[in-house]
């Protein structure tokens, strides 16, 4: 099917579908955001997408502002039949979303309008739902609100973290966005009004967010370090150091919020303010990612010790 699409986003979520729809259809151009300094050396690096451009032979802009007009000319001047956006992390202009016959279609990672903003994955698990999913939804000029062309549901096993739901929704949603595309062509497809009452909205996560609060249950506890896996990571205070937490799992059995109540070769024992968490996996600050026990034995953690005294925090 000769389409001439524009692509839009940065971060790896976007790949698989840039490569999926390169795949089927004409990409006339990427979008991307600008290169920024990362690492100690604060080095000027390329977006994830825009790298994959790169590799697919594909030419890359970084404009600023979408509103600027040489920016909607050179849009103009690519005749797209559509503009695909994932992840870009730029609204765009009403200008702009009224450019494409077929219009601007954007791939959410949640079953809209449910945790429609930036976090929507970490928000179903730390919500408890069952299930997620991808939406590939017309864009308007508001966040997330726009109308439903199709939607897939991926569901959300007990041990599952923001990571792993991550690649499931991005492999997903990559399929989903080319059906998508190919139905809307043909007019086999009708766009869908979100329901407005049923809306919710994700925050963006920060690093404190993380912080484990040993008074809430045990099975909260589980759903925070599921859903800040792998960032911005869930940890506990151990006298100055943030201990990060990799791995755990929420069981019966009583505890003082915050106090260690056993230890032994399965995990750390912690009170709750309902129930035990096992911690299983851990890590402290510049080491490894290393099971509990044995962090446990390194220092020298015993019944009664606490996780909630900590001052100066290392994050």
């Amino acid at each position: 099917m000769t389409l001439r699409l524009v692509f839009m986003g940065s971060p790896p979520f976007a790949i698989p579908t840039l490569e999926a729809l390169y795949q089927e259809f004409e990409i006339v151009a990427v979008f991307s955001q600008a290169d920024k300094p990362t690492g100690r050396g604060k080095i000027l690096t390329a977006t994830p997408v825009k790298q994959a451009a790169q590799d697919l032979g594909l030419t890359c802009h970084e404009p600023e502002n979408l509103k600027d007009s040489q920016v909607l000319g050179i849009l103009k001047e690519l005749k797209p039949d559509a503009i695909i956006v994932v992840a870009y992390g730029k609204f765009l202009p009403k200008d702009v979303l009224n450019l494409p016959p077929l219009g601007c279609l954007n791939l959410h990672a949640s079953l809209l309008p449910k945790h429609r903003g930036p976090s929507p994955i970490s928000a179903a698990l730390l919500s408890g739902d069952e299930q997620t999913g991808a939406t590939v939804m017309l864009m308007d000029s508001g966040m997330d609100t726009g109308q439903i062309l199709a939607q897939s549901v991926v569901q959300i096993g007990p041990g599952d973290t923001a990571g792993e739901l991550h690649d499931k929704l991005m492999e997903q949603g990559a399929f989903l966005m080319v059906e998508t595309i190919k139905k809307l062509a043909k007019k086999e497809i009708v766009s869908v009004p979100q329901d407005e009452s049923r809306a919710t909205y994700s925050k963006l996560l920060k690093k404190t967010d993380g912080l484990m609060n040993w008074n809430l249950d045990a099975s909260r506890l589980d759903r925070i370090v599921r859903a800040m896996n792998p960032w911005p990571g869930a940890f506990f205070l151990l006298g100055r150091q943030a201990v990060r937490v990799w791995r755990g799992s929420p069981l019966e059995g009583h505890g003082q919020p915050g106090i260690v109540v056993d230890v032994t070769s399965k995990g750390v024992f912690v009170g709750t303010g309902r129930g035990l968490y096992c911690l299983e996996e851990v890590q402290a600050p510049s080491k490894k990612r290393i099971s509990a026990p044995d962090f446990a034995r390194g220092k020298r953690l015993k019944p009664g010790a606490s996780f909630t005294e900590g001052h100066d925090i290392i994050v």
